[in-house]
């Protein structure tokens, strides 16, 4: 059976972030279920936030527009640390030739991103939109 469309973009976000070099170098994690203490022994880490998909279908093709909300939660002094993470999350994302295994991407873009001070005055919050369009495996 194949992997249902969205559990496998999750997952291809999830080890394209996670593989990173850079936006590791900066965040501690990147979390589904954000742990107790996430931030470890750095200042930022990243979370998924809500997801949906819209329909995109034609004759004879099923296929989805996702979009994902990917978080990025800094308590570094000011707004940059969060703005780094949220355009190498951007580049790593961005127009990338990524593959799936049971569905097949036909294409993957940011739509955009935000960085903004959170509730907790000590925490700056980010957000990068991700969409991507798939022909889901029947």
């Amino acid at each position: 059976m194949a992997e249902s469309a969205q559990a496998e973009l999750q997952k291809l976000i999830y080890d394209t972030l996670r593989t990173n070099t850079p936006i590791m170098a900066l965040a501690s994690g990147v979390y589904d279920r954000v742990p107790t203490d996430p931030y470890k022994l750095k200042n930022a880490y990243v979370s998924f936030g809500p997801s949906d998909v819209a329909e995109d279908g034609a004759d004879c093709v099923n296929s989805g527009l996702h979009t994902f909300q990917v978080d990025v939660w800094s308590r570094a002094v000011g707004q940059v640390e969060a703005k780094r993470l949220v355009d190498l999350i951007h580049k790593a994302l961005h127009l990338q030739e990524l593959v799936l295994a049971d569905n097949a991407l036909a294409e993957i873009r940011v739509d955009f991103r935000r960085v903004f001070p959170d509730r907790d005055p000590l925490i700056t919050h980010g957000v990068v939109s991700v969409t991507a369009s798939i022909e889901e495996a029947e």
